[in-house]
């Protein structure tokens, strides 16, 4: 299968260089890194490890293949958007972090948009050099739910590669439940720098519950069955699962990046707000992560 992988950073890196094992991959990468890749090839470590030579090229416009996998920030989504469609492919899948990132697509490009989450630990140590922080498995299907062969032919690539694949008939559910994982953890590690297993101990613990119940709550209200008791079992097994593990949202933290946090907690302040629902909790996470970007990254809009 041709994939394109618009966005080769860390999580984009890793799967398009696992997937290169067995596909004709090419990344759109940043300059740095494309050109450590174009001569020495792309190196994955960690709990994955293999040298790959996958095509790369710094201009995303014009191009082609079966899939395009978006793995960019949720902020750059609508430029990502209008340069992917400049190009042709069966399909784009978004496994970024967040919400509304399909809608956007969707917006711009007059293709069919799957939907996918992905739970696979990365971290980009060196140009060329991509480590796998932890194993998990990707998730996709069609963004409104339902059975799709083009999903199939696609989890059915992925999984040839070697990377644990489930495609679903219920990506809204799934969705929201990573949503509500995210909410849970992230801007809490990122405001206080923490590993994500701290989230599951006093006090930060009363705070991530606080936040995955009313994510499950905003999700109800939006046609979505997520019960509580579903969300905060979901947030327990990943912070248990990548307890020594750093966020991303704490990474851009650590790095002077502007965060995804409009495209998780303040995606549901947001959602929440259109349904007159409060969500304080998900309301100061939002704040606070906004306050420390306005005073650390010059791009904060």
């Amino acid at each position: 299968m041709r994939i394109v992988v618009f966005g080769a950073g860390s999580l984009g890196s890793l799967l398009g260089g696992t997937l290169a094992r067995e596909h004709d991959v090419t990344l759109v990468a940043r300059d740095a890194h494309a050109s450590a890749v174009r001569e020495e090839g792309l190196r994955i470590e960690g709990e994955l490890e293999t040298v790959v030579h996958p095509n790369v090229t710094t201009d995303g416009t014009d191009l082609e293949s079966d899939i395009a996998l978006l793995t960019v920030k949720s902020f750059d989504t609508e430029s990502a958007a209008k340069t992917l469609a400049t190009g042709t492919f069966d399909a784009v899948c978004s496994l970024q972090n967040g919400m509304g990132n399909e809608e956007t697509l969707g917006a711009h490009l007059e293709t069919t948009i799957l939907s996918g989450t992905a739970t696979y630990g990365a971290m980009l140590r060196d140009p060329g050099v991509v480590e796998c922080t932890g194993l998990g498995d990707i998730v996709l299907g069609p963004n409104g739910g339902g059975q799709s062969t083009l999903a199939d032919r696609v989890g059915d690539a992925f999984d040839r590669a070697g990377l644990e694949t489930t495609v679903a008939c219920d990506m809204p559910f799934r969705r929201w439940k990573k949503l509500a994982v995210n909410t849970g953890i992230n801007p809490i590690t990122a405001l206080t720098v923490v590993e994500n297993g701290t989230v599951l101990e006093p006090p930060a613990s009363a705070i991530s519950r606080a936040a995955t119940r009313e994510t499950a709550r905003v999700a109800r209200e939006n046609g979505v069955s997520l019960s509580n008791r579903e969300a905060l079992e979901a947030v327990r097994t990943v912070a248990t699962l990548t307890r020594n593990n750093t966020s991303s949202m704490a990474q851009d933290v650590l790095a002077g990046r502007r965060t995804e946090i409009d495209a998780i907690n303040g995606y549901v302040v947001d959602r929440a707000a259109e349904r007159g629902i409060d969500v304080p909790t998900n309301r100061l996470l939002t704040e606070l992560v906004r306050t420390w970007e306005q005073g650390h990254t010059p791009n904060r809009t």
